[in-house]
């Protein structure tokens, strides 16, 4: 979904005794994390509330998005941070701030790597209304990221939006998706539709749609779409080589929904439809559309 960012490497510093930022030796502290950070890849702002404000929170394509391929995924607390020099942050919005953070583990929400329990990374954050840093000193957050090769404290967020604030609502959202994308039998992710084809019934009204889907694993996934005389029409989609016309449409916001309505096309891509007449043609386009009103929207706030 989001491109991995590129490795970096911090230099070791010893934060046994932190300088306060007008003590004597807080430029120079400064001024090594600067200089320890400045061949990395930054990510893009995480947005923390401003006095008053309420956090934004982030929807299942949200939360999915980020944990999906993602090997760590961890609650932490914010115990210091340091504003990278803009001279060391080529590219970065007037209105963003690039920080070193260091951080406390509180627990590892999942997780197939081991992790340290204290933490050093990169992010960057919007300024708030004054224009300053915001301080982020004993924030809790919820970080999705990787680790960094033989540097068990080190980790690098994977996307740009990969620190979030922490809540226990937010948990409790994330951690039922988690165990889905753990799951053996989670659907794969969806590229688009590789072939469609509508035939025509018996009776007049009558009709099935067939459309096949490509995936990046290979592994089969197609929806059916049923109409019947006098009745609503039906569809459902199936994650096996059987084309299941039984199959039931997947509720919103689960796994199956999300990766049918955050990867599928607006329309039926023309090239995709092999229905035989021009009526079958449009009826096939038709079901499609209808399939991805019925998925509706996916919203995304980050």
């Amino acid at each position: 979904m989001f491109p991995m960012l590129r490795g970096y490497a911090l230099l070791e510093m010893s934060m046994s005794r932190p300088p306060t930022p007008h003590s004597p030796t807080a430029p120079v502290w400064l001024a090594a994390a600067a200089l320890a950070l400045s061949a990395c890849t930054a990510v893009g702002a995480q947005e923390f509330p401003s006095a008053g404000s309420a956090p934004m929170q982030p929807t299942y394509a949200d939360l999915a998005d980020l944990s999906d391929g993602t090997p760590l995924v961890l609650r932490a607390e914010i115990k210091r941070q340091a504003e990278v020099d803009r001279e060391r942050a080529p590219g970065l919005p007037m209105d963003q701030a690039r920080l070193y953070i260091e951080a406390e583990t509180i627990s590892l929400i999942a997780g197939s790597v081991p992790v340290g329990e204290s933490l050093k990374y990169l992010v960057d954050v919007p300024l708030d209304a004054r224009g300053k840093v915001p301080k982020l000193k004993r924030s809790e957050v919820i970080l999705f990221a990787r680790p960094v090769p033989g540097r068990a404290s080190e980790i690098q967020l994977v996307t740009q939006s990969a620190q979030l604030p922490w809540s226990a609502e937010t948990e409790q959202r994330l951690r039922p998706i988690l165990a889905e994308l753990a799951s053996s039998a989670a659907p794969p992710r969806v590229d688009g539709v590789r072939d469609a084809m509508s035939v025509a019934g018996n009776l007049t009204g009558e009709s099935e749609t067939q459309l096949f889907l490509s995936t990046q694993s290979g592994r089969p996934a197609s929806i059916t779409v049923v109409r019947r005389p006098g009745m609503e029409p039906g569809w459902g989609v199936s994650w096996t080589e059987i084309v299941d016309r039984s199959a039931s449409q997947p509720a919103r916001n689960t796994l199956p929904w999300y990766r049918l309505a955050c990867s599928l096309p607006a329309a039926l891509p023309v090239e995709a439809n092999l229905s035989n007449t021009e009526i079958d043609r449009s009826r096939a386009a038709r079901d499609y559309a209808y399939v991805i009103e019925s998925l509706g929207p996916c919203p995304r706030t980050l």
